[in-house]
């Protein structure tokens, strides 16, 4: 599978609820990451809109998909956009960059989100490539934002 394809599969995953299927791109030591400001450094140290390890993002799909998660339901229809792909091999990982135009239908509303993002891949023993950490720099992350209740 190329690093494209591989985008696209993700994005699939995401825009068809297979959020555990998801979770299994990831690496064991992943970390998934919106920051809050434009060319914020460090996500632990510093405020984030989102900055979770694998055991973080697991628990936010258990959440999601509890039948008294009320403040979630309905689950959220969207479309993952990704495009602009470019790749280059750097210490042992693939550094991807994308853009993703990522549209989200709600209790009744349409909303539209723009990212610049960031994938570090890497291949577990078998080849396959795994997520070990991505970054979603959000075009709009220093405005409103009116709870986000999506997976980008």
């Amino acid at each position: 599978m190329t690093v494209e394809q591989f985008l696209f599969h993700e994005a699939r995953l995401l825009d068809t609820q297979q959020y555990e299927a998801w979770l299994d791109l990831f690496t064991a030591d992943a970390t998934y990451w919106v920051p809050l400001e434009k060319d914020q450094k460090d996500g632990a140290e510093t405020s984030s809109i989102i900055h979770d390890d694998k055991a973080l993002l697991e628990l936010r799909i258990r959440q999601a998909r509890h039948p008294r998660a009320h403040a979630r339901l309905p689950l959220a229809r969207t479309v993952h956009q990704v495009g602009n792909v470019s790749a280059e091999e750097k210490n042992g990982q693939i550094v991807v960059h994308s853009t993703l135009t990522l549209v989200e239908f709600r209790n009744e509303k349409q909303r539209l989100y723009g990212a610049l993002v960031e994938h570090r891949l890497r291949r577990d023993p078998q080849g396959e490539l795994r997520i070990a950490h991505k970054r979603v720099d959000l075009v709009n992350s220093e405005g409103e934002l009116d709870g986000i209740a999506i997976l980008f």
